[in-house]
């Protein structure tokens, strides 16, 4: 089982103003609480209950709303990032708290998915990390990956010219500890183009596995409608709704 996470909080939502002229972007309401909160408690609900976030812009809102996340049903370790770290890069002030298997999410991802079955299907595999996929509609505003029979994955591409999937990034993660010898401890780093290119050149076992759930980016205005539609029971169930 995997016991603890890191979200990806750090968010500035420049697309979504003016809501997030007062807020990050992860803390938009969905259904009366913060995308943020609905992640926290997947996590919780997950087994994941020691949870670390990245902060940048307006760390406060978030610190004032989740405290130490005992209300939540978590355990919430902060990080402050003076200068963006990227999706990587935010591991480093957390290197000694991830002392085993744990989850990245990305902070400005609607997820309604089983993590717990994502989390098996990663141990099972015996690999370095496991990317979480979805199926998208336009395929090359995404991060693309490729898999053989196996699900091993064999390509990893950031919004490609030519689409070759309709596999895409859901930014969910599942990694070993060992992930972080791929990360520079300090600088900017990503994990679509720099640590997982950087592991599949070194030979290391990257899987691919598609979540059984509903996903929705929130970064632009026309998706975070589709995800408040979603929870409130209103979605149509087309594009970017479903890993199907």
């Amino acid at each position: 089982m995997i016991s603890k996470a890191l979200i990806l909080a750090a968010g500035l939502g420049t697309r979504l103003r003016p809501l997030t002229d007062v807020m990050p972007k992860p803390m938009v309401p969905i259904a009366g609480r913060p995308l943020l909160e609905h992640l926290v408690r997947l996590c919780v609900a997950s087994g994941a209950a020691d949870v670390a976030m990245n902060l940048h812009y307006l760390p406060h809102v978030v610190t004032d709303h989740f405290g130490d996340g005992a209300a939540f049903g978590a355990r919430l370790l902060y990080g402050l990032e003076a200068e963006l770290l990227g999706t990587a890069g935010a591991v480093n002030n957390f290197r000694d708290f991830f002392d085993g298997p744990f989850f990245v999410l990305y902070g400005d991802v609607y997820l309604d998915v089983d993590l717990r079955a994502f989390a098996a299907a990663h141990e099972a595999s015996g690999a370095a990390a496991t990317v979480g996929l979805y199926r998208v509609d336009n395929p090359t505003e995404c991060g693309l990956v490729d898999r053989d029979a196996t699900g091993r994955i064999t390509r990893f591409v950031e919004k490609p010219a030519v689409a070759f999937t309709d596999l895409a990034n859901a930014g969910v993660y599942a990694m070993s500890p060992g992930v972080l010898d791929y990360i520079p401890e300090t600088g900017f780093s990503d994990f679509g183009r720099d640590v997982f290119p950087a592991m599949l050149a070194a030979g290391e076992r990257l899987y691919g596995e598609v979540l059984d759930g509903y996903v929705m980016d929130i970064g632009s205005p026309q998706k975070y409608e589709r995800a408040k539609a979603h929870v409130a029971g209103r979605d149509d169930g087309s594009a970017w709704s479903s890993p199907a």
